[in-house]
């Protein structure tokens, strides 16, 4: 932050005939608090002074920083007054003082300390010191200070005419990939742009970089670049522009030039509004199921490869009735990989649910999870397992049954408020969605085994052909709907042990496998025909090998982004090829991401290598024939 940003005309007195240290604090509390960034004028005082009481702010060279953080400061400010005659204020050098500078700032963060710091850097140089002091005038002193700060500090980031400062958030289902590179290419076109960027990411490690309270205040507009639900309340009154987290990567120089037309948005929970009126309901549809699948991830990533471990260090020549928990540690494992899988669904429901309709949603969504998973009927017995199925209906029901129980207790009085979300919402929303789960169970049910059962017993042609589409799709958008759709549909087929008695998944491995491919071909290609890309190209390329064997297929985005025409085709063929080839060797895995991670889990894990082999080969032929030399 700029010391010279922070100064004002009508907060710098210059001459002023004041007799102590008091009453020149006072004066500068008094200009402070005049132009209204202060909501609580003796609050603020008070905090200036006790301060001042702990000990004096005055240092050497005839000057004084009276500083206070609190909460009534609603923006950073510094006031500044130049007395007629110097004070004595305590300095250690014994010299009176005649230069007072008060900060202003707000109570949460180290705000204050930056700007203590900065100021105190300038005024480290008595040249500067000098010239404030022969200032003529307040204008003529900040253009002094502006002088002083770009030579010490640099020159501030020039912004174009017109062009708003912008914030914003990105987030993809996985929050691996997708989430960091669509922040750093937000911030890579705003540097080129001069437009200043920042951008808070919400990835599998939390939220970094988090956008405070006072930058979402002053900003001129924000970008969600999300494919699951964030939140959205601390944008009210701000443009919020919302798209797709691919978009962010492709092209930001456009959402940088739209997100000043964005439509200012408002933190609404009316039904119309979570329907999304003002956005395309596909797209909203897509974040809401990405919202509970990247919720899910983690119960499926743990219990998937445990449950596993538990298969594969079990001693088979106890039996075969309880194999998995014949030992101790066997049933340990296993005992603990199912319970996480058995949450999946459940966990998924609920988030979906409560990114229709908040943390009322929650709760309904659980239960309904919960009960599409058993397969609940109104017997009392548990059926046939609605599974995927069930608990994606269960969700999006739970969150459109909360947001209609919502609209009509708006009709009751005030004095209820407080009741509602303790009392009416989880009983009212709980006893609805199981009514309707019950109701749904038996046709979801029987629609669930009967596709999970075809995709068992699929003859062995098909089973290639389904893996061949679904690893080609994982490269049709690297990381879009055509990508996510392949994904969920693969995790959706996750289960500790098949009705064969092998553990995982094969069409998680066709998915997986299709997902390794294009950064790997990529990484081949540039190692084996240099002479088709460029420098930066090559340089990135060798990272794909990394980002390839550990399923992040976001690598090969700024491959297909410079050239879709024939990164996209090759890429597409070889991760068919592998996909096809994972099914016909029976490749099965027990977890929806790792990459060659869980290879020790792996059911065939060397055909497993041997079809991404291909696959990743192919890929890199294809790309060499059709990609021209590059010029160098």
């Amino acid at each position: 932050m700029r010391i010279v940003s922070l100064l004002s005309a009508s907060r710098i007195r210059l001459g002023v005939p004041l007799k102590s240290k008091e009453e020149a604090i006072g004066f500068l509390v008094d200009l402070q608090t005049a132009d209204g960034s202060i909501a609580d004028a003796a609050a603020y005082r008070e905090a200036v002074f006790e301060r001042e009481r702990q000990v004096s702010t005055a240092v050497e060279a005839g000057i004084a920083v009276p500083h206070a953080r609190c909460a009534c400061v609603k923006e950073p400010r510094l006031a500044l007054c130049r007395t007629q005659t110097p004070i004595d204020c305590g300095a250690m050098d014994k010299r009176p003082t005649d230069l007072f500078f008060l900060i202003a700032a707000p109570l949460d963060g180290t705000l204050h300390l930056e700007i203590l710091s900065r100021l105190m850097t300038l005024l480290m140089d008595e040249h500067f010191a000098a010239a404030l002091r022969s200032a003529p005038d307040a204008e003529t002193l900040i253009t002094i200070v502006d002088r002083f700060e770009t030579e010490r500090f640099g020159a501030p980031e020039k912004e174009k005419a017109g062009k708003p400062r912008i914030l914003a958030v990105t987030a993809c289902p996985t929050g691996i990939a997708h989430t960091y590179m669509a922040a750093e290419a937000l911030e890579k076109a705003g540097r080129a742009a001069g437009i200043p960027v920042k951008a808070e990411t919400q990835g599998a490690a939390g939220v970094k970089n988090a956008l405070t309270p006072q930058e979402i205040a002053s900003c001129e507009g924000v970008i969600v670049a999300a494919d699951r639900e964030v939140d959205l309340a601390r944008f009210d009154g701000i443009r919020v522009l919302r798209v797709p987290v691919a978009d962010a990567i492709r092209r930001p120089e456009e959402l940088l030039r739209e997100v000043a037309d964005a439509p200012v948005y408002r933190a609404k929970k009316e039904l119309t509004a979570a329907l999304g009126v003002l956005e395309r309901p596909a797209h909203r549809l897509y974040r809401q199921v990405m919202s509970g699948v990247s919720h899910m991830l983690p119960f499926v990533i743990g219990g998937g490869i445990l449950t596993a471990l538990g298969y594969l260090i079990d001693d088979p020549s106890l039996g075969f009735a309880h194999f998995g928990a014949n030992t101790p540690v066997a049933a340990w494992l296993t005992t603990v990989g199912d319970l996480s899988m058995g949450l999946m669904l459940p966990v998924m429901a609920a988030f979906i649910a409560m990114a229709v309709a908040d943390t009322p949603g929650f709760a309904p969504g659980f239960v309904g999870g919960m009960l599409a998973v058993t397969g609940a009927t109104f017997q009392g017995s548990h059926g046939v397992s609605a599974g995927f199925l069930g608990a994606l209906l269960a969700g999006f029901a739970a969150g459109y049954l909360m947001l209609g129980l919502e609209t009509l207790c708006a009709k009751l009085p005030a004095s209820l408020e407080s009741i509602k979300p303790v009392l009416i919402y989880p009983v009212a929303g709980v006893g609805l969605i199981g009514l309707f789960v019950y109701l749904v169970n038996p046709v979801v049910g029987a629609v669930n085994e009967a596709l999970y059962a075809g995709l068992e017993m699929m003859s062995e042609r098909g089973s290639i052909a389904l893996g061949a589409v679904l690893a080609g799709l994982m490269s049709g958008d690297m990381g879009g709907p055509l990508n996510k759709a392949a994904y969920v549909f693969g995790t959706s087929t996750l289960a500790p042990v098949s009705a064969t008695g092998a553990v995982g998944s094969r069409v998680m491995a066709s998915v997986m496998i299709g997902g390794m491919v294009p950064p790997l071909a990529t990484a081949l290609a540039t190692t084996f025909f240099g002479d088709r890309f460029t420098p930066d190209e090559r340089r990135s390329g060798t990272v794909n090998y990394v980002l390839g064997l550990c399923f992040i297929t976001e690598g090969a985005i700024p491959f297909a982004v410079r050239d879709p025409l024939r990164v996209l085709p090759a890429c597409i063929a070889g991760s068919a090829l592998a996909g096809a080839l994972s099914m016909a060797f029976g490749c099965r895995v027990p977890a929806p991401h790792g990459g060659i991670f869980v290879l020790p889990v792996m059911h065939n894990a060397p055909g497993f290598l041997a079809a991404l082999a291909a696959g990743s080969v192919l890929g890199m032929a294809l790309l060499s024939l059709l990609k021209p030399k590059h010029p160098e």
